[in-house]
């Protein structure tokens, strides 16, 4: 028996599938394989009918392509608009002071300003005590990126080193520094503060013996 599977649309639309084709002359037993073949063709062939009338069904009228997907919006460009020491000044300086200053007073006991919302000590605002020395570690270790971002400048012009080999580690180190900071504070205990800040304080001095402690400010960075 020879015979093979075709579809095609009759004159209702419908896509119909069969299979075509002409039996020889066979033995019994031959006779009823080729009859349990010509049923399960007929099964293949329902099915694959089936199918293809649900993709049609999915697929956008008058057989247009699927739209593709939209981009995705571009990633703003990173933007440099501080020198170095504006950004050591407006973050890190700041920063660091409401670390080292909880070595001496217990964060706990530092009582809110008359006005905690508008406090300029982060110990005495809204978010003081203890909170006030978690969150400026994070704002250090954070604002490291910040010294990694290129276009930046130091206060004599010069670029900062960012293609140095030390450059990176130092970044680092205050990073290490930050978290450090950041879980001796989460314990609320001095002792592990005045560890931190310890870790801190050479972070910083590493790398303001390397790049900032020069006589002439035109070295600097260098």
């Amino acid at each position: 028996m020879l015979f093979r599977l075709m579809l095609f649309h009759n004159d209702n639309g419908w896509l119909e599938c069969r299979a075509k084709g002409r039996i020889t002359e066979m033995g019994d037993h031959k006779r009823s394989m080729s009859i349990r073949s010509i049923v399960l063709a007929a099964i293949v062939c329902a099915g694959v009918s089936f199918s293809v009338e649900i993709l049609a069904a999915q697929s956008p009228a008058g057989g247009a392509a699927p739209k593709a997907a939209g981009r995705a919006p571009a990633v703003p460009a990173f933007q440099v608009h501080e020198t170095l020491a504006q950004l050591m000044k407006g973050i890190f300086f700041p920063s660091a002071n409401v670390i080292f200053a909880a070595q001496g007073t217990n964060p706990a006991d530092v009582k809110p300003a008359r006005d905690p919302s508008l406090a300029t000590n982060p110990l005495e605002s809204t978010y003081g005590n203890w909170e006030a020395v978690e969150n400026a570690s994070l704002a250090l270790t954070e604002a490291a990126n910040l010294l990694l971002l290129p276009g930046r400048k130091c206060s004599n012009g010069l670029n900062v080193p960012l293609q140095n080999a030390d450059w990176p580690k130092f970044v680092q180190g205050l990073r290490d520094a930050g978290m450090a900071a950041y879980k001796a504070a989460q314990s609320k205990n001095q002792d592990n503060i005045l560890m931190a800040a310890d870790t801190m304080s050479t972070a910083c001095s590493n790398c303001h013996d390397k790049y900032r402690e020069k006589t002439n400010p035109a070295d600097r960075c260098k």
